[in-house]
């Protein structure tokens, strides 16, 4: 896919997050691993992270004011405007011993909304906006965040 990211490109802008960072103060021994925009151990990155690589792509990302439900994002925006949604949600990992978060992204492709959770098997796609609105709001009760994709103008 012609706007995805590879590892590297991720690795590359959490380390220049880190060097651009000025509150380098709070570094420790234990920042190698869990670098300050990335978790090596997780392969987790932040959301600074996720931030700077769409807007290098022309993005623009705004955060869903999370006290309003689904059926304030206008789904219905031409894909020209709407790329898609990125979700951050609590998961629990090794029988509940690990508790941590993860990014999910959600994208419209040929008309259909498909759920690209990287922890699924395979895409999978919702029937209608309603069962979307669904899955977006379960994840906000949750205590998920929603962030926006549009193009920038």
């Amino acid at each position: 896919v012609k706007e995805s990211f590879t590892k590297a490109e991720l690795d590359a802008i959490a380390d220049k997050l880190a060097v651009d960072d000025t509150n380098e103060d709070s570094w420790s021994i234990a920042s190698v691993i869990w670098k300050p925009h990335h978790n090596s151990l997780t392969g987790n990155y932040d959301v600074n992270v996720l931030i700077a690589a769409l807007e290098g792509k022309g993005k623009k990302v705004v955060w869903h004011d999370r006290r309003n439900d689904a059926s304030a994002i206008n789904l219905d925006q031409s894909p020209d405007t709407l790329t898609g949604l990125m979700l951050n949600v609590p998961v629990k990992r090794f029988a509940g011993l690990w508790n941590s978060r993860h990014w999910i992204a959600v994208r419209r492709i040929h008309g259909l909304w498909y759920n690209l959770d990287s922890d699924l098997r395979e895409p999978v796609t919702f029937k209608d906006d309603n069962e979307m609105k669904e899955f977006l709001n379960a994840s906000l009760t949750e205590g998920g965040e929603i962030l926006i994709i549009l193009e920038d103008e």
